[in-house]
């Protein structure tokens, strides 16, 4: 048992009154006990010791649990009792009780958990929300693009033709071309693809065209586009939609990316569409090599709108070249005339509202 004071230069509260004690101290390895005429407190732990920071060159202590209750030296604490005390707190009472460094192995760890739930969340949830909720918001979404979306009965036939070829097991509801200046295709919430019209004109044939348009049937069927809605808006996507404004629904469908994986497998079924359909993959390269090619003013506007959310890469490009038989006999995507009435859809459609804005 150690012992220091009664001192002038110690004093102590015990919470109850306003009387200023100059206790006697003592202390051993366990603990202390402070002792004062006609008063007593302790023993207690040296780990209910609080430090309540310095002031004017003197330190301060409470008691865990006991509000009110000051230990205060005026200076340092005596040697043999302050290497019992515990060190005033940091960085907050956990991270000094662990320490820095594994403080922060602790978080990065945790950091790490948590980006993988948010990036992976999405893609187990998507497949649980209804279909029902899926369709009423893609409704909600073509209902927003007005009467923007280009159709002629020719055009309605060609395209369904090729609905027919590529997709006839994946549930699309609907295929359309819509009269905004962009060369884009989207994949929509319950089975809805919007082409683009500027899309159209920069293929050079129906088969650039049939590539792109089953890229976006793979995109439907694996729900992709309900993936990356939750991932990037969260649940209440399905709940506000985006309110009935043609600006808002375009745009947050093209900051929508689906990540590398589901790019690939998106390629996978569209390659397999073309093949089962007999329509060569060349083309589909082509226009991929073409967009990634163009460069300056305008031009790379246009292009990189669609590449924005689909990036081309040379891993890309060769999987569909490799993917042709040599030798192979390939049928046309549409005939001619089918492939006219889908360029002229916009023009021949008298109903159709103008581009909405420059993007």
């Amino acid at each position: 048992m150690t012992s220091a004071g009664p001192d002038e230069r110690i004093w102590h509260y015990d919470g109850r009154d306003a009387t200023r004690h100059h206790p006697r101290i003592d202390w051993h390895a366990e603990g202390f006990s402070l002792v004062w005429p006609g008063g007593k407190s302790g023993p207690h732990r040296w780990s209910n010791l609080v430090p309540q920071g310095n002031a004017g060159g003197r330190s301060v202590y409470g008691l865990r649990g006991e509000g009110g209750w000051r230990l205060v030296f005026d200076g340092p604490p005596p040697h043999d009792f302050a290497v019992h005390l515990p060190l005033p707190a940091r960085y907050g009472r956990w991270i000094d009780r662990i320490g820095l460094w594994p403080a922060i192995a602790l978080f990065a760890l945790m950091a790490a958990i948590l980006l993988f739930v948010v990036l992976r969340a999405p893609a187990w949830v998507a497949p649980l929300i209804p279909r029902s909720w899926e369709d009423r918001l893609g409704d909600t979404m073509i209902g927003d693009f007005g009467g923007r979306l280009c159709e002629t009965p020719e055009s309605r036939a060609a395209l369904e033709k090729l609905r027919r070829e590529l997709g006839d097991a994946v549930p699309i509801r609907r295929i359309a071309i819509a009269n905004i200046k962009m060369v884009n295709a989207v994949a929509l919430p319950g089975g809805h693809i919007i082409i683009f019209r500027d899309l159209i004109e920069e293929a050079k044939s129906p088969d650039e065209l049939a590539g792109v348009l089953a890229h976006e049937i793979g995109h439907v069927r694996n729900r992709d586009t309900m993936t990356a809605l939750v991932r990037q808006l969260g649940l209440s996507v399905l709940l506000g939609g985006f309110n009935g404004q043609v600006g808002g629904t375009i745009n947050g469908l093209l900051a929508l990316s689906y990540g590398r994986d589901a790019e690939r497998e998106a390629d996978r079924y569209s390659i397999e569409a073309l093949r089962a359909a007999g329509i060569s993959p060349l083309p589909t390269a082509a226009f991929f090599e073409r967009m990634e090619k163009r460069s300056g003013g305008e031009s790379i506007e246009r292009a990189m709108s669609w590449m924005a959310s689909h990036p081309v890469s040379a891993e890309r490009k060769a999987a569909f070249e490799d993917s042709a038989v040599k030798g192979g006999h390939y049928k046309p995507a549409l005939s001619a005339v089918e492939w006219k009435a889908l360029v002229d859809a916009c023009a021949h459609d008298k109903d159709v509202a103008p581009p909405p804005f420059d993007f």
